[in-house]
This record gives structure tokens, C-alpha cells and sequence, in this order.
């Protein structure tokens, strides 16, 4: 659950920003989230389902004075979640899924917006030592 991963040239990429509702906290979403998570890992990562690997992160209120170029407001999320796939198609296919779907829900209800935009990997790279 905790392992690195490994994300192949050429995949695709899930930015998911997810508002949660007020009085929503990451303590109340956690585990739905962590449910869903699980679902897509399991159910979906394989070939046909096309799932490469996962990431949620949780805003801490920083924002790059160094890395922003536009004015520094406040991004209005309260957590990311990454998604890899093999292909939009795939990513699609899944999320239409009944058993994704219930357990979407769960989060959904927890959530006043969510938008989740996609993403071709361009570019990926390590240091090398």
C-alpha cells in the first residue's frame, strides 16, 4: 500500500481535484477514499483494466512563490488524487464500472466539486548518480 511506484513512459496521467464538503475532514473522507482506492487497484489493475498505479495527497496550504507564475491565491482543493493509466479509454471504461461506481459514491457525498482532468506524459526522468 505504501511501496513506491513505478510509472511507464507513455502512459496516462489523472489529476483529480476534489473539494471537500465544510466540515468535511480528511479524517471522514480517509477511509471511503481509501475503499475506492482499493477497488480500482484490485478490480482494475491488470491489462484489460489498464490501471498502472495510484497516489492521493492531501493540500497543506503551500504554494510555490519559486514555482508560480501566476498570482498566489489559494487553490481551491482539499485533496489530489494521481491516477496511471494505460489509456483514457480504459480509465473511462472503469469509471463507468457499477463497482467503481458505489464506491465513488461514498466519497462523492463527502465532496461540494471534483474534477478530474487527464494528462500525456511527456517527459519523466531520475537523477542520475
Amino acid at each position: 500500500m505504501f511501496d513506491p511506484v513505478s510509472i511507464p513512459f507513455g502512459c496516462k496521467m489523472l489529476f483529480n481535484a476534489v473539494k471537500l464538503k465544510p466540515g468535511i475532514t480528511m479524517n471522514d473522507v480517509e477511509l471511503a477514499l481509501g475503499e475506492m482506492c482499493h477497488v480500482v487497484k484490485e478490480t482494475y489493475g491488470n491489462e484489460a483494466g489498464g490501471f498502472i498505479a495510484g497516489q492521493v495527497f492531501k493540500y497543506d496550504g503551500f504554494v510555490s512563490q519559486e514555482g508560480s507564475i501566476s498570482s498566489l491565491k489559494e487553490p481551491d482543493y482539499d485533496v489530489a488524487i494521481v491516477t496511471y493509466w494505460a489509456s483514457f479509454e480504459q480509465h473511462e471504461k472503469s469509471h463507468a464500472d457499477t463497482t467503481f461506481n458505489e464506491k465513488f459514491k461514498a466519497v462523492g457525498e463527502m465532496c461540494s466539486d471534483s474534477t478530474e482532468i487527464g494528462f500525456s506524459m511527456l517527459w519523466q526522468g531520475v537523477p542520475e548518480h
